[in-house]
């Protein structure tokens, strides 16, 4: 029988947020870190990472920079560690997979679909930009697409998943994206459980809304029937009423900076800050928070031991 327990991930950076929206985001390796460490103390059981340059806060895909910061995070805590395959869209696939290839971790994230990925209103509100940067890669994404290609998904699968003993978190931001991971659990390429992060107002995904919740769960139990585990994660201020619903549907969460800036109607101060409202939210619902080993157990991880850092 399935554990009932709820798996709090957070999303320590992300490559969306940039320095000049808050001053609490987290981008130099040993803020990274600190945060890091912090959210796993408050209750984070699964830590999704990314790495941005020292100087300026650009996201990066550079091992030496995830370097900086996955060793101390694994020292100091018993927590999965998660590392992005997403990076950006501005990254090539050989870029995305770097770190991870290096560090060969539990879990990465795997997106299961070719998207827009539009960053770019968020220029609509008016800001002095720390960086030239920031507001060149929001502007980017009018006129990019986020690559998630069949054959790149395969080739994340096989080098990481067969290669390395890598596990994933599946980041469905659409229903297509249920049946792209169906089909590729029929080819025998997804072997287990699989971990689904439905990810919620992203535009170019699927809106935050709570009938688009509880249809992503009606069509994923039609795919998978109860040989699935899900999460949600949901941007800006539908953070936490979506994450909410998922935990009363069985579901598990996810925070972070990543995903959304403030706890409640003020910027977070960290992203331990957005762990501990959701589990005093979970443990006022009556349900069990997971331990990182629990996780390790519910998601068949091959166990920290047996990273590569």
């Amino acid at each position: 029988m399935k554990s009932k327990k709820v798996i709090i991930t957070c999303a320590v950076t992300g490559s969306v947020h940039t320095p000049s929206m808050s001053p609490h985001l987290p981008w130099k390796p040993e803020d990274i870190a600190s945060q890091a460490i912090e959210a796993a103390e408050a209750g984070a059981s699964i830590l999704h990472l990314h790495a941005r340059d020292p100087d300026d806060g650009r996201p990066t895909a550079n091992p030496e920079v995830f370097m900086r910061f996955l060793p101390v995070i694994k020292q100091a805590t018993g927590a999965v560690i998660n590392i992005s395959t997403g990076g950006s869209s501005a990254m090539t696939l050989e870029d995305r997979l770097a770190a991870a290839m290096r560090a060969e971790p539990e879990m990465c994230s795997l997106n299961m679909g070719s998207m827009n990925f539009g960053l770019f209103p968020a220029l609509d509100r008016p800001r002095d930009w720390q960086h030239a940067w920031e507001p060149e890669l929001l502007e980017a994404t009018r006129n990019t697409i986020f690559r998630n290609t069949f054959g790149d998904i395969e080739n994340i699968l096989r080098r990481l998943g067969q290669g390395c003993g890598t596990r994933f978190e599946f980041e469905c931001y659409d229903v297509g994206h249920l049946y792209t991971l169906a089909h590729f659990r029929d080819r025998g390429l997804i072997p287990g459980t699989p971990f689904i992060q439905f990810v919620f107002g992203v535009l170019g995904g699927i809106g935050a809304d709570p009938e688009n919740l509880t249809h992503m769960k009606r069509i994923a139990d039609k795919l998978f029937g109860d040989d699935y585990r899900f999460s949600v994660l949901a941007a800006g201020r539908h953070q936490m009423p979506m994450i909410t619903m998922a935990a009363t549907l069985g579901g598990s969460v996810r925070v972070g900076l990543e995903d959304s800036l403030y706890d409640g109607r003020e910027l977070a101060k960290s992203n331990a800050d957005q762990v501990r409202r959701i589990r005093g939210i979970l443990e006022g619902l009556s349900l069990d928070v997971a331990t990182p080993d629990e996780v390790r157990d519910m998601l068949g991880l091959k166990g920290g031991d047996r990273v590569a850092f």
